[in-house]
């Protein structure tokens, strides 16, 4: 699954009519598609359909007709000057009798859903003067709405804020990138040519289909030294403070993530948890002789953190630098040194990374995750929502997570079970992905039932349901094919 920004979506469209297939089906599936998904969230509840003048217009006109022959109730309201397969979808509809009334009479009632069916993927700029205006009035409506392909709007402001967006072919960068606006995301199939949709230069979307494979197998012979043993190197004590909860909460995350051992390499008077963890209690930033395959290094190092991330650069093995051990020196040493290593920002280290402003991050994580990883020359796991994960060319966005994750600890359990990966074999960018996605799996099967107030160690100890559920083919994944 590659995300596509709205312009190759276009092209895709146009390649698709190129090669005889007819525009007119496309609208039609992605209408019925639509009208399938609206049935699922909202059931016989009477529609507003709101259609502009363009194809995503159309769509709605199609998604109208379908809801009207299920029994639902439609009002719809239209721009006019439709032309092409949008014509004749707005013809298809009067011919059932339904009374299409002008886009300016648009009313909202009680008990109704909103079909935004104004604006897809072709905006060049904001909407301004009365579609702004009407943009603003469907928000302040406070109904359901149910937007097709787009909320009309994005990627700009004002935009419709949806309950729920059903994807068309592919999903688009606003769809991840403002996912918020955004709801609930459905991904619809619409018959576009798959040869169309499989652009390696476009990022990668993870899903369970491509990171199933990557999931490390363990034989019957398996015992703790052979499924890979990590080494955890943080912590800091001094000056009136002491870090102590960060690496133990790597720990339990690689032991979460299945690790044989891990090993924990800590300040003196560290806590003995988990009770698992073989301890090397330390009085300053050191390297003793470790059985190990991987390292997670600098969660919780505070003035250590760098100390650290070099001591471990001696051991010469794939390692995790997060938090304090992320510092520009620290990345060129690990690069110079041929060391397999994955850098976890957040968007302040990453900006500080790469001198910019966390708002410049923020802004554009797909950049920024490629410009880290481009100058470092290590892979990049760019923590956020989306969090993106790079190196070299290829870039994967994850969709799993959610908000209920925003809480101290949880990207040191995301550094130790992306150890864990890398010592039992898997290359640093799909170590990464896959932890990623376990991660956030994680969050989200805890935010279901818990909604937000987890805790970072709640999380690790879901990482064994989210890996089973993987691995049985029984996720249920964040976008839905249909």
């Amino acid at each position: 699954m590659r995300l596509f920004t709205p312009e190759a979506m276009r092209e895709a469209d146009r390649k698709a009519v190129e090669r005889g297939y007819p525009s007119l089906l496309l609208m039609e599936w992605a209408g019925m598609k639509a009208a399938r998904v609206y049935l699922e969230l909202f059931g016989k509840a009477p529609a507003l359909v709101l259609a502009g003048k363009g194809n995503n217009g159309g769509d709605g006109l199609v998604l109208a007709r379908h809801l009207l022959l299920e029994g639902v109730g439609v009002r719809v309201y239209a721009a006019g000057g439709q032309t092409g397969d949008a014509l004749l979808a707005l013809q298809a509809l009067l011919a059932h009798g339904v009374e299409v009334g002008p886009l300016e009479e648009a009313s909202f009632r009680e008990g109704e859903v909103v079909v935004d069916a104004l604006f897809g993927t072709g905006l060049k700029g904001p909407l301004t003067d009365f579609y702004a205006e009407l943009v603003e009035r469907v928000n302040r409506a406070g109904l359901p709405v149910l937007a097709l392909d787009l909320p009309s709007g994005l990627p700009f402001s004002p935009h419709v804020r949806a309950t729920a967006t059903v994807a068309f072919a592919a999903l688009k960068t606003p769809h991840l990138l403002q996912r918020e606006a955004c709801g609930k995301l459905y991904l619809a199939e619409i018959g576009l040519p798959k040869p169309l949709l499989e652009r390696e230069d476009l990022p990668e979307v993870a899903s369970p289909e491509a990171l199933r494979p990557l999931l490390p197998k363990r034989p019957l012979t398996a015992h703790k030294g052979s499924v890979g043993r990590v080494g955890v190197l943080g912590g800091y004590k001094g000056e009136g403070l002491r870090y102590a909860g960060a690496p133990l909460l790597a720990a339990l995350g690689a032991y979460r993530m299945g690790a044989g051992l891990v090993h924990l390499v800590a300040p003196e008077g560290t806590p003995l948890e988990p009770l698992e963890a073989v301890f090397h209690p330390v009085p300053s930033p050191t390297l003793p002789p470790l059985k190990a395959e991987a390292l997670a290094v600098g969660m919780g190092g505070g003035p250590w953190g760098r100390a650290w991330a070099l001591k471990a650069l001696e051991a010469r093995l794939p390692t995790v630098l997060d938090a304090d051990a992320l510092h520009p020196e620290v990345a060129e040493a690990y690069r110079k040194a041929g060391v397999p290593a994955v850098l976890t920002p957040h968007a302040g280290e990453a900006g500080r990374l790469l001198g910019a402003s966390p708002e410049e991050v923020a802004k554009d994580p797909l950049t920024a995750a490629r410009a880290l990883a481009e100058r470092t020359g290590l892979a990049v796991v760019l923590k956020g929502n989306p969090t993106v994960v790079a190196e070299g060319e290829r870039l994967s966005v994850n969709p799993t997570g959610n908000p209920a994750l925003a809480t101290g600890g949880t990207g040191d359990v995301l550094s130790g079970a992306i150890a864990a990966l890398l010592a039992a074999g898997l290359r640093p960018f799909d170590a990464a992905r896959l932890g990623v996605y376990l991660h956030g799996l994680a969050g989200d099967l805890l935010a279901e039932e818990k909604g937000v107030g987890l805790l970072a160690r709640e999380v690790a100890e879901a990482l064994p349901r989210a890996r089973r559920l993987l691995q049985e083919g029984r996720v249920s994944p964040a976008f839905f094919p249909r």
